[in-house]
């Protein structure tokens, strides 16, 4: 690989996580990144039977809101487009379709969900041939660090590592503190947030707003 080629893989895997969406409410100081939620929703989307899913978007319920990038958070709107299997009938499959999505959303990752927009692109009459599945996304190799409030939050339960997709693991500005985790799989992301939030701001100088994000689930 060249140096302008090693460049351009850096800014590029940089580029991946896509936008940060907020988790829960405004009280509880926590993101997640788009690239994390759309694989959560895409295997739920994908587990339902006679529903082929397409594509999947995740956005504010507020796009055309004039927002910093740890703005209050708030709500977020999913839109999807999927392909029916003759079999069932359309409001059934969308219905079904519909709760995995803001089951996988709500309860499995902890966003507030506005609503889910569905769309059916094609009818299909037969299930189409299995797709070859798709390599594994290379998990990120959590980078060293001695930052107190690292190994803090690296102590609670849920946490499978810190991470660098945004930057350095720990940031430190004149409006708080940021980390950079990852949740481990299977564990809320919202509820490992609120813990690491609660953790770190006891730990850190008084008047500290903290504030986590999570960019990966291992």
């Amino acid at each position: 690989m060249t140096t302008a080629e090693g460049w351009t893989a850096a800014v590029r895997d940089r580029l991946a996580p896509g936008r940060l969406l907020p988790l829960g409410t405004a009280t509880d100081g926590a993101w997640i990144t788009e690239r994390t939620v759309r694989e959560v929703l895409d295997g739920a989307g994908g587990a339902v039977r006679g529903v082929v899913p397409g594509i999947l978007r995740i956005g504010t319920a507020d796009e055309d809101q004039e927002t910093g990038p740890y703005a209050a958070p708030g709500s977020v709107r999913i839109t999807a487009a999927f392909a029916a299997v003759a079999g069932r009938p359309l409001p059934e499959l969308s219905d079904a379709l519909r709760a995995a999505l803001l089951a996988a959303a709500e309860g499995g990752i902890g966003l507030v969900v506005a609503a889910v927009d569905l769309r059916v692109t094609e009818l299909l009459d037969a299930e189409p041939p299995a797709a070859t599945p798709a390599e594994p996304r290379p998990g990120r190799t959590s980078p060293a660090t001695d930052d107190p409030l690292a190994l803090v939050a690296l102590g609670v339960p849920g946490v499978a590592g810190v991470t660098d997709a945004l930057g350095p693991p720990v940031r430190r500005n004149e409006d708080g503190v940021r980390l950079e985790l990852a949740v481990t799989a299977g564990r809320r992301p919202l509820d490992v947030a609120r813990s690491v939030r609660t953790a770190v701001t006891a730990a850190a100088p008084e008047g500290t707003a903290v504030t986590v994000v999570v960019s990966e689930l291992r």
